[in-house]
């Protein structure tokens, strides 16, 4: 196996964009990468587990909820290089996209906060291009059902 910072394969990351009504749910990242940013439930895929089944646990273990049908949102490259051009982190992230089920979000695992958060409020996060381009795209998932 093959440490994150520069890899020779890229990790295969999986996320969750979970909706509560209007709502979207975002966590902060409590570790490298991105440590202190707000993004969306997730994490990496274990060897013999289906993205599905690693979508539900790093939910579970980040957040402590339970969702409902995950519907595939979007597939993306997240690369980050030194300053000599070499791939420092590599991530294929495949988001799905759901509706909240049951519990009560509680901060977990790798992340330090947790909130349910409007799209009108969305500024105050600093979200990525990248972040809210997955909850567009889990948005149009889920209401093409």
């Amino acid at each position: 196996m093959t440490g994150r910072e520069y890899p020779d394969r890229p990790w295969v990351g999986i996320g969750c964009i979970v909706f509560r009504g209007d709502q979207v749910l975002l966590v902060r990242r409590g570790k490298p990468p991105r440590i202190g940013q707000w993004s969306i439930p997730g994490g990496a895929q274990h060897l013999g587990e289906t993205a599905e089944d690693a979508a539900r646990r790093e939910l579970r273990e980040e957040t402590g909820i339970e969702v409902g049908p995950l519907a595939l949102a979007i597939v993306v490259d997240a690369i980050s290089r030194d300053d000599a051009g070499r791939a420092l982190y590599h991530y294929t992230i495949i988001d799905f996209a759901a509706q909240w089920l049951a519990g009560e979000a509680r901060a977990g695992d790798d992340v330090s906060e947790v909130r349910w958060s409007a799209p009108a409020d969305f500024a105050a996060f600093d979200l990525t291009e990248a972040t809210h381009r997955a909850i567009a795209a889990a948005r149009d998932a889920l209401a093409r059902g």
